[in-house]
């Protein structure tokens, strides 16, 4: 039926999947912290240079 190295290739298989999936699901979600964050800091930005205008 099965060999040993035919299991092991896909116990590998399995867990270079795995990594792969959260890796993904990781840098998805930092990637999008990361937007999130500097969107953040730029409309900030933006409405401080404008409140500035308006006292000048």
């Amino acid at each position: 039926m099965f060999e040993f190295q035919q299991y092991l290739g896909f116990l590998l298989f399995l867990t270079v999947l795995t990594i792969g999936f959260w890796l993904m699901i990781f840098l998805v979600g930092f990637v999008h912290y990361w937007l999130g964050g500097a969107i953040m800091e730029l409309i900030k930005e933006k409405r401080a240079k404008k409140e500035q205008e308006q006292a000048s």
